[in-house]
C-alpha cells in the first residue's frame, strides 16, 4: 500500500494514498468534499484510482491541506521493488 512519502506512479497508488492519508487524520469523505466544492463520488473515484478533472484533483488536494510535487520519477529503489513483489506475493497467497 503506497504511503504518501512513497513514489506515486499510477492514479491507483494515488487513490490509496489519499484514502489512506484521509482516514489516518480522520477527515471524513463528507466534510473533504464539501471543502473541495466537490461531490463525494469524485472523491470516491479518486480513492479508486479512476478518472477525474485536473481541477477537481487539485480542489480535493486543497481541501485536504496537500499540494503536488513533481520530480525524476527513476528507477523503483531496492526498497520499492522488494515492497511491490511481496504485495505480489500476499495477493498470490490469498488467492490458493
Amino acid at each position: 500500500m503506497p504511503y504518501m512519502k512513497d513514489k506515486i506512479r499510477t492514479p491507483l497508488d494515488l487513490g490509496v494514498a489519499l484514502k489512506a492519508l484521509r482516514r489516518e487524520r480522520k477527515l471524513k469523505a463528507v466534510a473533504i468534499a464539501g471543502h473541495s466544492g466537490r461531490s463525494r463520488d469524485v472523491l470516491n473515484r479518486l480513492e479508486k484510482g479512476q478518472d477525474v478533472t485536473v481541477h477537481s484533483l487539485f480542489d480535493i488536494l486543497r481541501a485536504m491541506g496537500l499540494c503536488v510535487r513533481i520530480e525524476s520519477a527513476g528507477m523503483p529503489t531496492l526498497e520499492e521493488m522488494q515492497t511491490r513483489f511481496a504485495e505480489d506475493d500476499r495477493d498470490d497467497d490469498s488467492a490458493a
